[in-house]
């Protein structure tokens, strides 16, 4: 291709990037954020308070059904992460003599990364409870929500015949029928057996159940009560990927922990921002393949079997 030519293919990619971006710009507005329903349901973990003793990790195991991730001599219970026989999951985290307990499960997300991938709708969030809830009989086994999780939370059964999709669904099974009311501890909750069994057996309440805005609440209450324990005096997932609706205060820095960090707005938002910009009116496609068609049109013109100039003759 001749400098000449490769001048003209510039221009008219840059000016094909200019129409995308003219399409882009009218699209930031395009798709409001999520905000939680006013009746979301969600847990706050705090790590000053958990002592790791993974009763969590058994009950959660023993609630829903799952086989026991177990150590090799099958006497233990030993998952080190999140994997298909395990919804829920505590972490060491020790550098130097610093350490912290981490609980990692599903996040809820406002505006979740892993409903948003799934094609058919397997993976939903309740317009009541705001629960990401998972529905095996539209999964296709894409694993699509597997990639698009910021935080790396469903896992796939690898090792079943039919696999299936693994996540923490906040033991909704458990709730159906039952009726919230107030606890003793302040929070809206629902009868022993019909909540989250990890908040349930949790010795020290490192980990409570209830709704989210009261949840909010009761980690400032802590912030404010105990100044200089936690880091940063900042409540994780309040705002962090359009906000979640399991909460942390820490003592540590969070991405220590393995909790990633996000902006404000969800990902599904940026990506449909994104993809509403690219494909609004079909501008950048239509800008593309014209620059194809230039360039095919620039081809034929071309005398066949001629010499480039400054080639050999």
């Amino acid at each position: 291709m001749s400098t000449t030519d490769r001048r003209t293919l510039l221009k008219s990619l840059a000016l094909a990037g200019g129409a995308a971006a003219a399409g882009a710009a009218p699209a930031a507005a395009a798709r409001e954020p999520r905000e939680p329903p006013p009746a979301a349901m969600g847990m706050l973990y705090d790590t000053t308070r958990c002592i790791g003793c993974k009763a969590c990790v058994f009950a959660c195991q023993q609630a829903n059904d799952l086989e026991p991730d177990t150590s090799p001599d099958g006497l233990h219970l030993a998952p080190v992460d999140l994997n298909g026989r395990t919804k829920n999951v505590i972490k060491l985290y020790q550098e130097g003599e610093r350490r912290s307990y981490m609980k990692a499960q599903c996040m809820h997300c406002v505006d979740p990364a892993c409903a948003g991938a799934c094609m058919l709708g397997s993976l939903k969030k309740d317009e009541v409870t705001g629960v990401v809830g998972y529905d095996p009989s539209y999964c296709v086994g894409c694993r699509y929500c597997v990639m698009a999780c910021p935080f790396n939370v469903p896992k796939f059964e690898f090792d079943r015949a039919v696999p299936k999709i693994v996540k923490c669904e906040l033991c909704r099974h458990r709730i159906q029928g039952a009726v919230a009311g107030r606890g003793a501890d302040g929070f809206t909750r629902y009868p022993d057996g019909h909540g989250p069994a990890c908040c349930e057996v949790c010795p020290r309440q490192a980990v409570v159940y209830g709704r989210r805005d009261e949840l909010l609440d009761e980690a400032r209450r802590r912030i404010a009560e105990h100044p200089g324990r936690y880091y940063q005096d900042r409540v994780y997932g309040e705002v962090e990927g359009g906000g979640t609706q399991v909460l942390y205060l820490a003592h540590v820095p969070f991405a220590k922990l393995g909790l990633p960090e996000l902006g404000e707005r969800g990902v599904p938002h940026v990506a449909y921002t994104v993809q509403e910009g690219i494909y609004k009116g079909f501008i950048a496609p239509v800008a593309l393949y014209g620059v194809l068609a230039a360039v095919m049109l620039r081809n034929r013109k071309r005398p066949e079997g001629g010499a480039q100039k400054g080639g050999p003759a």
